[in-house]
């Protein structure tokens, strides 16, 4: 279960939006929900026509000035990329307009094997075919040594990236950065394909031929770098995505069929979700040269081999992560103690490196905790993090660091190596950081722009919410509250692999999709009065308006989120043995008149821990930590089958009385209740 928050939109801010805008009601709110005041702060959000003026980016003028100069003399000149999506994107968009200028042009972009960004061998490999220039595209603004090294080679540097520098910059010819902390440009936010293409603009001239030309791909790469969507950014994602209805790339026309995605509109979601998760497949599960191929390819038949190839790899890093998945929960099934831990750790031998960070995201996802996946290559071994809330990927590497090395991040993401000799001792130096800095891990929080009555839901409302779009990072799709609804059917979709839920709200009958989720895996009973967090899209059904209403979440009316938190806290401290008071003990230790009516309560098909703990909501003194702890003595006792990698549980079915009082874990507890 996650924690729910529901904004409340200050009525004042939402007036001021609504009165001095074209905006909706609703849409006002929606931006009122999320910190803006007034009008002026909604049109410096929504509002952007144009690409800023490139040259009030730092050295802006000096890059493009030796860029310009190098093409002048014939000087050979390397693009040097990134394997990701934003970093393909953007070598394929600097090399095809210098190639276009006449330039004596390659690029190079590492392996996955080798690391991000440049590095030595890299370097030397470039001077010995014989590059005279190397530009970096969304890499470089960390390489101190290597740029030492390529002025040693009397090579010239010129560095673009988006990432944030160190208090020292490398030695370069020029540092194109908007986070340079004397950058003047007014939007900072760009990913490296975006940068790119204001250095493009700048080489021009012109960034109306610079959007026209290279928009598609630079909306692709700020789509997939979840850069916030913002400003400049809205303007690339707008503009780019209707570039992209009408490309003639036909490595781009490959893509999008071989993604399903022809002929259908697009939106920041097909993109993330279609697009980019098969140029990344090229770097994280093969080589990124084949997606700047594709990228480059000017041949249909060509362009269908190469996109059909990045399918193929997309398919099988899909493969790779639920192999994955299935190792780790094979261990936790022997090891338990793994999934009550603060920070989720796990270690594998051989895991592909490039798979890892996504496993890593699903877990986190799944049981809402930061996540670190490590595997162990011989004697070395590479990490990646995942995080939310307050707790810092980034800091938790950095209070580890003597244990590795290297490692870099930020709060939301890191990645990191070590010697595989020390994974013992950081996967307890991870534990320790967590323990000594958080008394109370951060909850993963689903939050609502607000609450939506029943009236509100009509076609022209929720249509209206589309002038807030695009939507992604920093702008993500309007989130509604639709509280104390009534359950009415489940109902199987596409041979039950999803679900539709009937309810009324309000008096009004809806229909809800569930999607990923099979009717039986629904933790609610039809006639249970519900809430849900949903998101709300105005379209059409054989010529017919309709209104379609996703669940992103659902639990049962009042709930008590507070208490289910700091219950399920308790249980885990419990379970890792720290220091509880005796009035803990007295609230957490079921009676045996307790125990048998939960007990009663469970089927013996599966059913979730929360949708058991909304089925025991009647029973006086309940809480998620006490019924935690019935089901632990359950287990011992042979009674019930639980697992914890679902989290579910079914009653078993048993030939004899059992003695709860024969429990090693109830006579704990209630000794210590004694106490």
């Amino acid at each position: 279960m996650k924690k729910w928050l529901i904004h409340q939109p200050p009525e004042e801010a939402a007036r001021n939006i609504k009165l001095g805008s074209d905006l909706s009601m609703l849409c006002a709110q929606v931006l009122a929900s999320r910190g803006m005041q007034n009008v002026q702060e909604a049109a410096d959000f929504l509002q952007c026509d144009r690409l800023g003026d490139p040259f009030l980016t730092a050295d802006m003028q000096e890059a493009a000035d030796r860029i310009n100069q190098a093409l002048e003399e014939g000087t050979r000149i390397c693009i040097y990329g990134d394997y990701d999506c934003d970093g393909v994107t953007a070598t394929v968009m600097l090399y095809s307009y210098l190639l276009e200028m006449g330039a004596n042009v390659t690029y190079r972009i590492p392996e996955r094997d080798e690391g991000y960004g440049l590095n030595a061998d890299a370097v030397h490999e470039m001077h010995q075919d014989g590059v005279k220039m190397i530009i970096t595209v969304d890499n470089g603004i960390t390489a101190l040594e290597e740029a030492e090294l390529i002025c040693s080679l009397g090579m010239t540097l010129i560095i673009t990236d988006h990432h944030q520098p160190l208090e020292k910059l490398p030695a370069a010819a020029a540092i194109v950065d908007p986070h340079r902390v004397d950058d003047t440009s007014p939007y900072h936010n760009l990913c490296g394909a975006g940068v790119v293409l204001k250095l493009i603009a700048a080489l021009d001239g012109d960034d109306t031929m610079a959007m026209e030309q290279f928009g598609e791909l630079a909306a692709i790469a700020t789509i997939a770098d979840v850069v916030e969507l913002s400003g400049e950014n809205r303007y690339l994602v707008q503009m780019g995505l209707q570039l992209l209805a009408n490309t003639e790339r036909p490595g781009l026309l490959a893509l999008l069929d071989k993604s399903g995605l022809s002929g259908k509109p697009f939106t920041s979601s097909s993109i993330a979700f279609g697009v980019a998760p098969r140029i990344n497949a090229a770097g994280r599960f093969g080589s990124p040269d084949t997606a700047v191929k594709l990228l480059l390819s000017e041949d249909p038949e060509e362009a269908a081999a190469l996109a059909d190839e990045l399918e193929q790899r997309n398919q099988a890093r899909k493969a790779e992560e639920v192999k994955i998945l299935q190792e780790i929960a094979g261990q936790t099934a022997e090891h338990p103690e793994l999934l009550k831990q603060r920070v989720l750790v796990c270690a594998g031998e051989n895991w592909h490196h490039g798979v890892i960070g996504i496993a890593a995201s699903r877990l986190q996802e799944q049981f809402g905790k930061p996540t670190i996946l490590i595997t162990i290559e011989g004697d070395r071994a590479r990490g990646s993090m995942r995080s939310f809330g307050s707790f810092s990927a980034f800091r938790c590497l950095d209070a580890c660091k003597e244990l590795l090395t290297r490692y870099g991040g930020h709060p939301g993401a890191g990645g990191f190596s070590m010697e595989s000799s020390q994974t013992e001792a950081f996967c307890a130096a991870v534990q320790a950081y967590a323990l000594a800095e958080f008394s109370e891990m951060p909850v993963m929080t689903l939050e609502a722009d607000r609450l939506l009555l029943p009236h509100e839901m009509t076609i022209d409302n929720i249509a209206g919410l589309s002038l807030l779009a695009p939507f992604g990072e920093g702008n993500p799709v309007p989130v509604f509250a639709l509280c104390h609804a009534v359950l009415h059917e489940i109902v199987p979709l596409s041979k039950g692999v999803h679900s539709k839920l009937r309810i009324t709200y309000g008096g009004t009958a809806m229909d809800l999709l569930l999607f990923r989720v099979k009717p039986d895996e629904v933790s609610l009973k039809p006639g249970t009065v519900c809430d849900f967090l949903v998101t709300a899209e105005a379209g059409s059904f054989q010529g017919r308006p309709q209104l379609t209403l996703i669940v992103k979440d659902y639990r049962k009316s009042g709930l008590k989120q507070a208490k289910y938190f700091a219950a399920r806290n308790t249980y885990e401290r419990f379970c890792r043995d720290e220091s509880l008071s005796a009035a803990f003990y007295q609230a957490i230790t079921p009676t045996r008149e307790v125990l048998v009516q939960i007990y009663q309560r469970i089927p013996e098909t599966d059913l979730s821990f929360d949708g058991l703990f909304c089925t025991l909501q009647d029973l006086p003194q309940m809480n998620y930590c006490k019924m935690r702890l019935a089901l632990d003595i359950f287990s011992e006792l042979g009674l019930v089958q639980q697992n914890l990698w679902t989290e579910q549980v079914h009653r078993n079915r048993v030939q004899k009385k059992v003695d709860l009082q024969a429990s090693v874990l109830l006579q704990g507890l209630q000794e210590k209740e004694r106490m």
